[in-house]
Order: C-alpha cells, then sequence, then structure tokens
C-alpha cells in the first residue's frame, strides 16, 4: 500500500509539474502577444502622429500655393523648382497670357479644338480603364485584354474572374496604362489637355442616349468630393462633382460621402475601408474617389505589398476594400477613380524622402480594380487638371489639389461622359 502511494504521489507530483508548465507557458504566450499588441498599436499611434504633422504640412502648403496662383510666372517658377529638386522636369507647353474662355464652359462645336495624338492608339487597357482621351479614340485602335471591340467603342473589360480572387492576387504583376501620363506631357500640356478633353466630354453628354433618371449613385470619397475651398460659400455642396453629376445626368439620387481628410487606408479616422457600408444598400453606381490622403502618408512599410495585403497598409486595406463592396453590393456598378496628380504630393516629398511617388497609389488601383472586375476612371495618367501645370492651378485648382467651381465642373463632366461612354456601349450599340 505504502509503495502504491509512493507512485500515486509522483503520478500526482508530476501532473502538477505539466499543469504548471502549461500555466507558465500560456501566460508566456499571453505575455509575448500581449507585448507585440502594444509595440504594433505604439506603431500605428506613431504612424498617426507622423500623418497628422504632414497633413498639417500640407494644408500650410496650399496656403503658399494659393498666394501664389494669382501670379502665373511666379508660381510657374516655384513649381518647376519643385520638380527639378525631384529630379523630375515635367514638359508642358505653356498657354500663360492666351485667353482660353472660349474653351471653357457650354460653347459652340462648330470646330473642333484638336484631336488627341493618340487617337489611333488606344488608351483604355484590358481592366477596364477608362482615360482621359478615350472619347477620341477612332477607327480600330488596338486594345490590349480579352474583350470584343467594336468601332469607336470606349470601354473594354476582362469579363468575370473565375476562381477564388483572392488567390489570383499574388500572382498579378503591376497594371500600366496603355498611355501613361509622362507620355501625355511629352505631348501638350495639362491645360490644353483639360480643355480638349472637357470639349469631348461636353459633346458626350450632349449627345448621350443613356437614361439616368431612375439611378442611384454613391460618391464615397475625399476632401475632393466634399468641394474643399468653396465652404465659405453659401451652398457650396451643389458645386461638388456629385451634386453637379445629378444635375448632368438626370439621376434620381446622387449621395455624397466625401469627407475632407479622409483616406481609402487606416491612416487617421473616417477611412473609407471602415465606413463604406454607410452607401445605401439600394445604389445602382458606386463611385470611389480617393488616394490623394494616402499618397501623403506612405512609406514603402505603410504601402505594404499583394502577397500579404495586410490591414494598414494601402495594399491590404484597398484590397479588404473592394471586397467588401463585391460582397455587400452585388448588383451595383463599381468605379474606381485614381488621384488627379497634384503638386502637392511632390512639394511634400522635398520634405519627407519616405514618402512614395504618388504613381504607385494609381498603380495599385488600376491592378487591385482588375481583380475584381471593377471599371477604373483613370484620371491620374489622363493629364487632365494636374497642378504640376502653373495654368491649371490659376485657372482651376488654386491651392494645388482642390478645385474652384469651374474645377469641379469639369471634373463632374468628365465622369459624368465616363459613366456614359461605358453604358453605352451596351444600351445604344
Amino acid at each position: 500500500m505504502r509503495r502504491i502511494n509512493e507512485i500515486l504521489a509522483v503520478v500526482i507530483l508530476s501532473l502538477m509539474a505539466v499543469l504548471v508548465a502549461a500555466v507558465g507557458m500560456r501566460l508566456y504566450d499571453t505575455y509575448v502577444i500581449n507585448k507585440k499588441m502594444e509595440s504594433e498599436i505604439r506603431q500605428q499611434e506613431e504612424v498617426r502622429s507622423r500623418n497628422r504633422e504632414a497633413h498639417d504640412r500640407v494644408q500650410e502648403m496650399r496656403r503658399e500655393i494659393e498666394e501664389l496662383s494669382g501670379d502665373r510666372d511666379r508660381l510657374g517658377q516655384f513649381l518647376e523648382e519643385i520638380g527639378m529638386d525631384l529630379g523630375e522636369a515635367i514638359p508642358v507647353t505653356s498657354m500663360m497670357g492666351v485667353d482660353t474662355g472660349g474653351m471653357s464652359g457650354n460653347r459652340e462645336r462648330s470646330e473642333e479644338p484638336g484631336m488627341s495624338a493618340f487617337e489611333d492608339a488606344a488608351s483604355i487597357s484590358g481592366n477596364g480603364t477608362i482615360s482621359g482621351n478615350a472619347a477620341s479614340i477612332s477607327g480600330n485602335g488596338t486594345i490590349s485584354g480579352n474583350s470584343a471591340v467594336s468601332e469607336n467603342t470606349t470601354i473594354s473589360g476582362n469579363g468575370t474572374l473565375s476562381g477564388n480572387m483572392l488567390d489570383l492576387l499574388p500572382k498579378l504583376e503591376m497594371i500600366s496604362p496603355a498611355v501613361t501620363l509622362a507620355q501625355r506631357r511629352q505631348i501638350r500640356s495639362s491645360l490644353e489637355e483639360t480643355l480638349l478633353v472637357n470639349w469631348e466630354d461636353q459633346a458626350c453628354l450632349e449627345e448621350r442616349c443613356v437614361d439616368f433618371s431612375g439611378k442611384k449613385i454613391a460618391c464615397l470619397g475625399d476632401s475632393i468630393t466634399a468641394a474643399a475651398n468653396l465652404e465659405g460659400e453659401a451652398g457650396y455642396l451643389s458645386y461638388s462633382y456629385p451634386s453637379v453629376l445629378k444635375e448632368l445626368l438626370g439621376a434620381e439620387e446622387v449621395y455624397n460621402l466625401g469627407i475632407g481628410g479622409s483616406s481609402i487606408g487606416r491612416y487617421w479616422s473616417d477611412a473609407f475601408v471602415e465606413r463604406y457600408k454607410q452607401i445605401p444598400e439600394d445604389t445602382d453606381i458606386i463611385i470611389v474617389m480617393g488616394g490623394t490622403n494616402d499618397g501623403f502618408c506612405l512609406s514603402e512599410k505603410e504601402f505594404g505589398n499583394f502577397t500579404e495585403r495586410r490591414p494598414w497598409t494601402f495594399c491590404g486595406d484597398l484590397d479588404e476594400l473592394m471586397r467588401g463592396l463585391k460582397e455587400n453590393y452585388p448588383d451595383a456598378d463599381i468605379f474606381f477613380v485614381t488621384p488627379l496628380p497634384n503638386i502637392l504630393q511632390d512639394y511634400l516629398m522635398r520634405e519627407r524622402t519616405y514618402l512614395l511617388p504618388q504613381k504607385n497609389v494609381a498603380d495599385v488601383i488600376l491592378t487591385l480594380s482588375a481583380a475584381y472586375d471593377f471599371r477604373v476612371i483613370d484620371l491620374y495618367n489622363s493629364n487632365i487638371l494636374d497642378s504640376h501645370d502653373a495654368d491649371v492651378v490659376a485657372d482651376y485648382m488654386p491651392d494645388g489639389v482642390h478645385a474652384n467651381k469651374a474645377g469641379y465642373r469639369i471634373l463632374a463632366e468628365h465622369i459624368a461622359a465616363e459613366l456614359v461612354r461605358y453604358y453605352e456601349q451596351a444600351v445604344c450599340s
């Protein structure tokens, strides 16, 4: 009996030792996890603090450029210096001092102001990207991708991706548009491009055969969607691009979900990825225009990559946003809009060398949109309303990133015309 008791005691002590060890390991694991979480939270707060500083600096830069916008010569010299400091001289055909009033707003179209230098080369890539001079493509321009293209077709698509969409993303290579911003800049200045494209957009809207009267459209965006720069005027939201879009298309409803300072990714409050479910369920068309504020924040670490797509990175948060839109709004047509190129990004990059070029943001939007079979209105590569052009700043973008009334109307006319071109292919062909 004594022997049995000794054996039982040994067994009990052994079990207790195992239990203590297990509890100890569990406590250690919990400690390690908590320390890791604390470290991540601390790093996130450091990033938020750094981004807030960058955001505040951007507001100062806006005021600097606005003060210069009344003197085109000084403004042009200032913008050129910024480009040279970054080793990125931007060729433009200056229109300073030229009266362009006859090429903006509603006007007679008895004489076309010139055709695109790219009219024999399609500016639309296989993922359904809609870019700058789409209206001026004629003949049998070659369009990459797997879609059938008829004469004067302005939009093409990839079709539906089969298999697990997320599994395909790590294999994606960065998509580049058929005609890049750099190539367009070699042909004409942004002001010239803006006036030409706007002429084409207005012609498209006048001749449209698509009825939007029963459509509900939601515009998810940042301060550009919210019509920043005009807040001091009564009823300023009526000049925002969503409001003008409603007027131009005669849509049943256009929801303005633009919040100043917000971004696609989680850099501060009001990130698109955390508020997209505010879009009404019965929305027919969703337009997501963002990336400008993301550009003011992105180092390589915050940019992330396609393989991991971690939250708190641009690639991860954009992927989460697109996946959420696809799952929660399966019946809506979804359009992503790349950000307009802005001089403030380059200005900030002079002081914060960790920042990535704005092109990275546009390229990721193009690439992930292709994976999710979303359409893209590619403003970045369109060369319109580019605030690297002093004439564009003076006439339409007084602070280098936000438009005035005329600029917002041009933006609305372009987005409206691109929607018309897309739907005309299906309805009027």
